[in-house]
């Protein structure tokens, strides 16, 4: 009797994850998921060449203005405790990080958005349906009819 029972949960249970697992397949084949994974994958990549740019290019440039400063190295000792370093020169290589990828993520948004206003101004307005055309005929011709009984 209790196996029964339990080969009914369980069956019930199958068949409910069968439900989810089909669920989840439909989920993941709609194209929302898919533009998104795109999106992750390819802003990692933008990642990367950011930091590398931050890291490889602007910083030593920044630290050669500001007298010869190896951002790498720039750092702060705090005196007690087993003497900890807080690393400033990653925190600021940080900074400039997100910076510089927030800057590039608006001028693409607007880039954007300058694209699709276009191509909404240059839109034709949309053409009568057929019952409007239809309609404004026999209003043109009862307005003809009325203009040559007077």
């Amino acid at each position: 009797m209790a196996d029964k029972k339990l080969s009914e949960k369980a069956s019930k249970v199958i068949k409910d994850n069968t439900g989810i697992i089909a669920e989840f397949k439909k989920f993941i084949a709609r194209g929302n998921v898919l533009d998104m994974a795109v999106g992750i994958i390819i802003g990692s990549a933008f990642t990367a060449i950011v930091t590398s740019l931050v890291s490889d290019i602007i910083t030593p440039l920044i630290g050669t203005i500001i007298a010869g400063i190896n951002f790498d190295r720039l750092v702060l000792t705090i005196p007690w405790g087993g003497r900890p370093q807080i690393h400033i020169g990653s925190f600021i290589d940080a900074v400039i990080n997100f910076f510089l990828t927030a800057l590039c993520v608006f001028i693409l948004i607007r880039t954007i958005n300058k694209f699709t206003k276009k191509k909404e101004e240059t839109k034709e307005p949309p053409k009568p349906s057929d019952e409007v055309v239809l309609l404004t005929e026999i209003r043109d011709l009862l307005k003809e009819q009325k203009e040559d009984k007077e």
